[in-house]
């Protein structure tokens, strides 16, 4: 299953590819910016610490952690640029294994819709595979991402975690 749940995705003007240390150095360029960390805290990363960053979640948790890390690189199908990524967390539980979804678009790229488009598909993908919830945890003043999960189907709930609010898609 995880195979399936990882590999590349397509979407109308996406192309999802599964995340790997190869592309640190054009994300580097693509998340070179103080704005893309005022609501997700942190700072851009050079290249080089980036590439490690991939190499870690390209290989994925320990075992013994019972998790799933999926990424993916947003590319932009017209000319194949990169312009963000997106993420789920794929855990167990009673019901059927639950995902915690993110998403980052670089600022240009910004305002058409890509995270909306890469988001759904991710989420698609999930629920096909038997996702019994989905989450997305958002910083109350992101209003960008608050409308991208809410146009995925997500709507806030009470919950908080580390001072983001939790969407869910029950």
């Amino acid at each position: 299953m995880t195979d399936a749940l990882a590999a590349p995705l397509r979407t109308a003007r996406l192309d999802l590819e599964p995340l790997a240390e190869h592309h640190a150095d054009e994300m580097a360029a693509v998340l070179d910016d103080e704005r893309l960390h005022v609501h997700i805290g942190g700072a851009p990363l050079p290249p080089a610490e980036l590439r490690a960053r991939y190499a870690r979640l390209a290989a994925g948790p320990a075992p013994f952690h019972r998790q799933v890390w999926l990424n993916w690189i947003m590319r932009r199908r017209r000319d194949g640029r990169a312009i963000g990524h997106v993420q789920a967390t794929v855990t167990p539980g009673e019901d059927g294994p639950g995902a915690a979804v993110a998403w980052t678009v670089g600022m240009p790229y910004q305002g058409f819709g890509f995270a909306t488009e890469a988001a759904a598909a991710v989420i698609d993908r999930l629920r096909a595979h038997g996702a019994a919830r989905i989450t997305a945890n958002i910083h109350p003043a992101n209003t960008a991402s608050a409308r991208v999960a809410a146009r995925c189907g997500l709507h806030p709930t009470t919950a908080r975690e580390d001072g983001e609010t939790v969407w869910a898609l029950d």
